[in-house]
């Protein structure tokens, strides 16, 4: 059987969970409360991050490497289609970029160098080139999801959660859509049940 070692609100979690349940592949989900976190799950990742997956004696423990690992077993809707470089391009810069202006916009008063507007502006510096990738278009590469619309989502929804009302009031009105669809879909409230 395979197990995931999760934790609900971590969107690397969050991500690896949506590509699992995507694939179809059946998974018995561990919670893991980050303060006491399971000999078993620190036995195989000593690292002690979220989330872990064994895959019937394989562990996989990176977000992004689960949900690879869950579309070669299944991708009934061509997330990968070909596996195309503009996925991996965008999921680095927002792994790479993105959260880093994220983690310092959420935790505005750990990083008292600048001003909490300053670390919004950087991140929506990204948001702008999300909403321009959706124009004439419901996701952000093609005309259904992929791997990017997926692996983004969990930080987009993080960082639109900071401040909604400022949210609420971008420009960013493609964005807003494209996430308001996931927010609301099938895939994304299963993962998010307690």
């Amino acid at each position: 059987m395979n197990t995931l070692y999760s934790f609900r609100r971590c969107p690397y979690a969050m991500r690896a969970r949506m590509a699992l349940r995507y694939s179809g592949v059946a998974v018995s989900i561990i919670e893991v409360s980050l303060k006491a976190k399971p000999a078993e799950m620190l036995a195989i990742s000593p690292k002690g991050t979220v989330p872990v997956l064994d895959a019937s004696g394989q562990v996989i423990d990176e977000s992004l490497e689960i949900m690879r690992w869950a579309l070669a077993q299944n991708d009934p809707q061509d997330w990968l289609f070909g596996d195309d470089s503009r996925i991996a391009e965008l999921i680095q810069e927002n792994d790479q970029v993105f959260k880093m202006h994220l983690n310092r916009y959420k935790y505005a008063e750990r990083y008292p160098e600048q001003p909490m507007e300053t670390y919004r502006a950087e991140g929506a510096l990204f948001l702008h080139k999300l909403d321009a990738l959706l124009e004439g278009r419901d996701y952000l590469l093609t005309d259904h999801p992929s791997l990017a619309d997926v692996a983004l989502l969990p930080f987009v929804r993080q960082f639109a959660h900071v401040d909604r009302e400022w949210f609420a009031q971008t420009p960013y009105v493609r964005l807003q859509v494209w996430l308001q669809r996931f927010l609301e879909s099938e895939l994304f409230t299963a993962i998010m049940r307690k």
